[in-house]
């Protein structure tokens, strides 16, 4: 517990601090289709669990979350701190973030490094005032080897974040040409001061795959089903070839689209989308974009997919209903399961695909075109089974 005076000295401290999380990495040593930022902690992305236990717990003058372009709009969603392009290196990220900073000093400290205590956050801050940058360590209880020759282990420190600096000194610092590791090297490289508290051994950073065995305070993600619908229509066109459910279709029509118009791949992205709360169609392939005029469909699933699966989904099954007096795509239907659930990744019992008409009615009754109903059922990956191998 904190006596009065320290949560005073803390709170007028934090005032003036500007926490920054980085989270921009991509992830290329965890082994894993699922970025580690978005792993998930009941319904809550890594990045936001850690971010938010950081904020409720020292209420900083301001939260700065680095991150890649694509994940920002959904970044968004979650919470209205300012969100930062992240650069090609951690340094180049954080000289982004530091750009419009204010603050006296700032707190750094990487998404991966998931369970910081209030009790290591308050080492750090009341230290503020000792050195240009406040570091946690560990010591090391192995014997180091370097280059042959056996190191004296009571002098090597395994350094952690969150890392306190100066936020003028931090600036300067970065400006160096070396690419350093973290914030205190940079400093102490360029002139300035550095000083260690003891770091805490369960601020474990996650790097690898096992290293999720390592962290007690992270709870085991929702068991819950999520569930979108997606709904698209498209006239026929004379011209061009016919795309159903990534099938070539033996028709006299094409459709009348931007890309190749297959609207059932369409719907069965929005519905994907829905589920994951990621947008829509629109908002990741806008049909004022050249890139995608006549694009394959199939294309365009495969890169949702991809992202459903980096944001820490699984696909359960999928359910397309498609509306047409033309074409007849009974004949279809087993080659659009087969070739749907290969870009999916789950089995083609798990895509279902259904046909209707609507008994002459409206536009689709009249052949003037088709439209498709489906819809998708996520589950969060459970990182929790893979940590216990």
């Amino acid at each position: 517990m904190y006596n009065l005076v320290t949560l005073y000295i803390l709170g007028d401290a934090l005032s003036n601090i500007t926490l920054i999380m980085l989270a921009a990495g991509q992830s290329s040593r965890f082994s894993m289709n699922v970025k580690k930022q978005w792993l998930r902690i009941g319904h809550d992305p890594l990045w936001y669990f850690v971010t938010q236990k950081l904020q409720e717990s020292k209420d900083f003058s301001q939260v700065i979350v680095v991150a890649s372009k694509d994940e920002i709009p959904f970044m968004c969603n979650y919470a209205d701190w300012k969100f930062v392009q992240g650069g090609n290196t951690r340094q180049d990220s954080l000289k982004n973030a530091l750009s419009d900073i204010e603050t006296e000093y700032v707190l750094v400290s990487d998404i991966a490094r998931a369970c910081v205590s209030d009790e290591l956050l308050e080492r750090i801050i009341s230290k503020q005032n000792n050195a240009d940058s406040i570091v946690p360590y560990l010591n090391v209880t192995d014997t180091v080897v370097y280059e042959n020759s056996t190191i004296d282990r009571e002098k090597v420190k395994r350094v952690q974040t969150p890392q306190l600096s100066r936020t003028s000194v931090l600036k300067s610092a970065l400006m160096q040409e070396k690419e350093f590791t973290d914030e205190s090297s940079a400093i102490v490289a360029n002139g300035g001061t550095r000083e260690f508290v003891l770091g805490d051994e369960e601020a474990h950073k996650i790097t690898f795959s096992h290293d999720l065995n390592k962290l007690p305070c992270l709870d085991a993600p929702s068991g819950d089903t999520l569930s979108g619908n997606g709904f698209d229509v498209h006239a026929f066109d004379k011209d061009g070839t016919m795309w159903l459910g990534g099938v070539e279709i033996d028709s006299e029509f094409g459709f009348k689209a931007h890309s190749d118009g297959d609207v059932a791949i369409h719907s069965l992205i929005d519905s994907l989308l829905g589920a994951a709360g990621m947008g829509d169609i629109g908002m990741l392939f806008p049909d004022n974009d050249e890139q995608y005029k006549g694009v394959d469909s199939k294309e365009l699933l495969k890169i949702v997919v991809q992202k459903i699966y980096n944001f820490g989904f699984v696909i359960v099954n999928v359910d397309i209903t498609i509306a047409a007096e033309k074409p007849r795509v009974s004949k279809y239907k087993q080659e659009m399961r087969t070739v749907l659930a290969q870009i999916l990744n789950i089995n083609p019992s798990r895509v279902n695909i259904k046909a209707t008409t609507t008994e002459k009615l409206g536009f689709i009754g009249r052949a003037e075109g088709v439209g498709v109903i489906a819809n998708a059922n996520l589950k969060y990956f459970n990182w929790k089974m893979i940590g216990q191998q």
